[in-house]
Protein backbone atom coordinates (compact mmCIF):
# COMPACT_ATOMS: atom_id res chain seq x y z
CA UNK A 1 0.00 0.00 0.00
CA UNK A 2 1.46 3.58 -0.68
CA UNK A 3 1.61 5.70 2.41
CA UNK A 4 1.09 9.06 0.43
CA UNK A 5 -1.92 10.91 1.29
CA UNK A 6 -4.00 12.44 -1.10
CA UNK A 7 -6.52 14.97 0.43
CA UNK A 8 -9.38 15.67 -2.38
CA UNK A 9 -11.19 18.79 -0.86
CA UNK A 10 -14.72 19.47 -1.72
CA UNK A 11 -14.58 16.24 -3.59
CA UNK A 12 -17.50 15.14 -3.91
CA UNK A 13 -18.01 11.77 -5.40
CA UNK A 14 -14.36 11.62 -5.58
CA UNK A 15 -14.16 10.81 -8.93
CA UNK A 16 -10.69 12.83 -9.20
CA UNK A 17 -8.92 11.36 -6.96
CA UNK A 18 -10.13 8.50 -7.80
CA UNK A 19 -6.38 6.89 -9.92
CA UNK A 20 -5.30 7.57 -6.96
CA UNK A 21 -7.27 5.87 -4.33
CA UNK A 22 -7.08 2.36 -7.45
CA UNK A 23 -3.70 2.94 -7.04
CA UNK A 24 -3.21 2.40 -3.13
CA UNK A 25 -2.66 5.95 -2.39
CA UNK A 26 -4.23 7.03 0.75
CA UNK A 27 -7.05 9.37 -0.46
CA UNK A 28 -8.90 11.55 1.83
CA UNK A 29 -12.04 12.88 0.48
CA UNK A 30 -12.64 16.23 2.49
CA UNK A 31 -16.76 16.43 1.95
CA UNK A 32 -19.80 17.69 2.91
CA UNK A 33 -21.71 16.85 5.25
CA UNK A 34 -18.79 14.45 6.96
CA UNK A 35 -15.97 17.33 7.08
CA UNK A 36 -16.92 20.69 6.41
CA UNK A 37 -13.73 22.68 4.74
CA UNK A 38 -14.66 25.61 6.74
CA UNK A 39 -14.55 23.94 9.92
CA UNK A 40 -10.52 22.94 8.93
CA UNK A 41 -7.95 23.62 11.84
CA UNK A 42 -4.61 23.00 12.59
CA UNK A 43 -1.38 22.94 14.70
CA UNK A 44 2.41 22.57 14.18
CA UNK A 45 1.97 19.16 13.15
CA UNK A 46 -1.27 18.08 12.30
CA UNK A 47 -4.56 19.42 9.99
CA UNK A 48 -7.50 19.09 11.67
CA UNK A 49 -10.73 18.15 9.54
CA UNK A 50 -14.32 18.55 11.44
CA UNK A 51 -17.93 18.71 10.11
CA UNK A 52 -20.26 21.73 11.10
CA UNK A 53 -21.15 20.44 14.53
CA UNK A 54 -17.81 19.37 15.12
CA UNK A 55 -18.52 15.87 16.09
CA UNK A 56 -16.75 14.21 13.25
CA UNK A 57 -12.73 14.71 13.63
CA UNK A 58 -10.08 14.06 11.39
CA UNK A 59 -6.68 14.45 11.93
CA UNK A 60 -3.98 14.09 9.11
CA UNK A 61 -0.10 15.24 9.59
CA UNK A 62 1.53 17.80 7.56
CA UNK A 63 4.26 15.12 6.48
CA UNK A 64 1.92 12.37 5.02
CA UNK A 65 0.22 14.82 2.67
CA UNK A 66 1.66 14.35 -0.75
CA UNK A 67 -0.85 16.14 -3.15
CA UNK A 68 -4.24 18.17 -2.60
CA UNK A 69 -6.75 18.47 -5.20
CA UNK A 70 -9.17 21.09 -4.81
CA UNK A 71 -13.07 21.36 -6.42
CA UNK A 72 -14.80 24.43 -4.75
CA UNK A 73 -18.58 24.84 -5.49
CA UNK A 74 -18.93 26.63 -8.65
CA UNK A 75 -22.43 28.14 -8.22
CA UNK A 76 -21.32 31.70 -7.75
CA UNK A 77 -18.54 32.12 -10.02
CA UNK A 78 -20.59 30.10 -13.12
CA UNK A 79 -21.32 31.75 -16.35
CA UNK A 80 -24.46 29.81 -16.02
CA UNK A 81 -25.83 31.82 -13.65
CA UNK A 82 -26.61 34.65 -16.17
CA UNK A 83 -27.84 37.50 -14.09
CA UNK A 84 -29.33 36.03 -10.98
CA UNK A 85 -27.73 37.75 -8.11
CA UNK A 86 -24.59 36.23 -6.67
CA UNK A 87 -22.61 35.41 -3.40
CA UNK A 88 -19.36 36.24 -4.33
CA UNK A 89 -18.51 36.64 -0.38
CA UNK A 90 -19.77 33.16 0.53
CA UNK A 91 -18.15 31.61 -2.45
CA UNK A 92 -14.52 33.10 -2.28
CA UNK A 93 -14.90 31.99 1.81
CA UNK A 94 -14.55 28.26 0.52
CA UNK A 95 -12.20 28.85 -1.93
CA UNK A 96 -9.96 30.59 0.86
CA UNK A 97 -10.42 27.44 3.19
CA UNK A 98 -9.28 25.44 0.54
CA UNK A 99 -5.59 27.40 -0.38
CA UNK A 100 -5.14 27.89 3.45
CA UNK A 101 -5.00 24.20 3.58
CA UNK A 102 -2.52 24.35 0.51
CA UNK A 103 -0.41 26.84 1.78
CA UNK A 104 -0.56 24.89 5.48
CA UNK A 105 0.76 21.32 4.14
CA UNK A 106 3.18 23.15 1.95
CA UNK A 107 4.49 25.59 4.88
CA UNK A 108 4.78 22.53 7.40
CA UNK A 109 5.28 19.20 4.94
CA UNK A 110 7.07 18.56 1.79
CA UNK A 111 3.62 18.97 -0.52
CA UNK A 112 4.53 17.74 -3.71
CA UNK A 113 1.62 19.40 -6.12
CA UNK A 114 -1.67 20.95 -5.91
CA UNK A 115 -4.51 21.90 -8.17
CA UNK A 116 -8.32 23.67 -8.15
CA UNK A 117 -10.69 23.34 -10.45
CA UNK A 118 -13.46 25.05 -12.10
CA UNK A 119 -15.24 25.35 -14.64
CA UNK A 120 -14.47 28.71 -16.27
CA UNK A 121 -15.86 31.38 -15.24
CA UNK A 122 -15.59 34.45 -12.53
CA UNK A 123 -12.66 32.68 -10.06
CA UNK A 124 -10.68 33.72 -13.02
CA UNK A 125 -11.31 37.21 -11.60
CA UNK A 126 -9.92 36.05 -8.23
CA UNK A 127 -7.23 33.93 -9.14
CA UNK A 128 -6.10 35.19 -12.18
CA UNK A 129 -5.56 33.31 -15.40
CA UNK A 130 -5.34 29.60 -14.96
CA UNK A 131 -2.27 27.53 -15.89
CA UNK A 132 -4.37 25.23 -17.64
CA UNK A 133 -8.12 24.87 -19.53
CA UNK A 134 -9.62 21.87 -20.62
CA UNK A 135 -12.78 20.48 -22.34
CA UNK A 136 -13.90 17.10 -21.30
CA UNK A 137 -13.77 15.62 -24.94
CA UNK A 138 -9.32 16.31 -24.94
CA UNK A 139 -9.32 12.70 -23.02
CA UNK A 140 -12.49 11.06 -23.83
CA UNK A 141 -13.81 10.59 -27.58
CA UNK A 142 -17.35 11.17 -28.36
CA UNK A 143 -18.05 12.59 -24.66
CA UNK A 144 -21.19 14.78 -24.41
CA UNK A 145 -19.63 16.31 -21.90
CA UNK A 146 -17.94 19.63 -23.11
CA UNK A 147 -17.71 22.01 -20.00
CA UNK A 148 -14.53 24.22 -20.30
CA UNK A 149 -13.10 23.96 -17.21
CA UNK A 150 -9.61 26.02 -15.35
CA UNK A 151 -6.78 24.55 -13.45
CA UNK A 152 -4.58 26.50 -11.87
CA UNK A 153 -2.01 25.15 -9.21
CA UNK A 154 1.68 23.44 -8.67
CA UNK A 155 0.86 20.21 -11.18
CA UNK A 156 2.22 18.79 -14.19
CA UNK A 157 -0.22 19.65 -17.05
CA UNK A 158 -1.80 16.34 -18.18
CA UNK A 159 -1.38 14.96 -21.61
CA UNK A 160 -4.02 15.69 -23.98
CA UNK A 161 -5.33 11.91 -25.26
CA UNK A 162 -8.04 13.18 -27.87
CA UNK A 163 -7.44 15.67 -30.69
CA UNK A 164 -10.37 15.51 -32.70
CA UNK A 165 -13.48 17.99 -31.84
CA UNK A 166 -16.95 16.88 -31.50
CA UNK A 167 -19.16 17.36 -34.20
CA UNK A 168 -22.33 19.02 -34.27
CA UNK A 169 -24.27 16.29 -33.28
CA UNK A 170 -22.36 15.78 -30.27
CA UNK A 171 -22.34 18.88 -29.13
CA UNK A 172 -25.86 19.42 -29.69
CA UNK A 173 -26.71 16.52 -27.12
CA UNK A 174 -24.63 17.63 -24.92
CA UNK A 175 -26.52 20.84 -24.62
CA UNK A 176 -30.33 18.68 -24.67
CA UNK A 177 -28.49 16.30 -21.74
CA UNK A 178 -26.90 18.89 -19.53
CA UNK A 179 -30.23 19.96 -17.86
CA UNK A 180 -30.81 16.31 -17.07
CA UNK A 181 -27.42 14.64 -17.49
CA UNK A 182 -27.50 11.00 -16.95
CA UNK A 183 -25.72 9.43 -14.06
CA UNK A 184 -23.02 6.86 -14.52
CA UNK A 185 -22.85 3.84 -13.23
CA UNK A 186 -20.43 3.62 -11.09
CA UNK A 187 -22.06 6.38 -8.62
CA UNK A 188 -25.62 5.09 -9.34
CA UNK A 189 -26.07 6.38 -5.34
CA UNK A 190 -26.78 9.96 -6.85
CA UNK A 191 -30.24 8.60 -7.94
CA UNK A 192 -31.13 8.67 -4.18
CA UNK A 193 -30.57 12.46 -4.10
CA UNK A 194 -33.32 15.05 -4.70
CA UNK A 195 -33.53 15.78 -8.07
CA UNK A 196 -31.69 18.99 -8.21
CA UNK A 197 -28.99 17.75 -6.05
CA UNK A 198 -28.95 14.66 -7.88
CA UNK A 199 -28.27 16.69 -11.42
CA UNK A 200 -25.91 19.22 -9.64
CA UNK A 201 -23.71 16.27 -8.11
CA UNK A 202 -23.45 14.46 -11.93
CA UNK A 203 -23.16 17.92 -13.25
CA UNK A 204 -19.92 18.30 -11.13
CA UNK A 205 -18.54 14.72 -11.82
CA UNK A 206 -14.99 14.82 -13.19
CA UNK A 207 -14.61 13.48 -16.21
CA UNK A 208 -12.69 10.02 -15.91
CA UNK A 209 -10.57 10.52 -19.43
CA UNK A 210 -9.51 13.80 -17.15
CA UNK A 211 -8.40 12.26 -14.05
CA UNK A 212 -6.76 9.40 -15.35
CA UNK A 213 -4.59 11.55 -16.99
CA UNK A 214 -3.89 14.04 -14.25
CA UNK A 215 -3.13 11.07 -12.35
CA UNK A 216 -0.23 9.27 -14.97
CA UNK A 217 1.08 12.97 -15.11
CA UNK A 218 1.42 13.83 -11.12
CA UNK A 219 1.85 10.41 -9.24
Amino acid sequence: MNNKVILDLCGGTGAWSRPYREAGYDVRVVTLPDFDILATGHDDTFLIFRNADRTNVMTIPFADVYGILAAPPCTEFSLAKGNASRDFQGGIKVVEACLKIIWQCRINGSLRFWAMENPRGYLRQFLGRPQYTFEHWYFEQDTHFIKPTDLWGYYNPPKQTNFKRPHQEIRTRHAVLFGNPPCPEEYEWLNKLPYAKRRAAIRAITPRGFAEAFYRANR
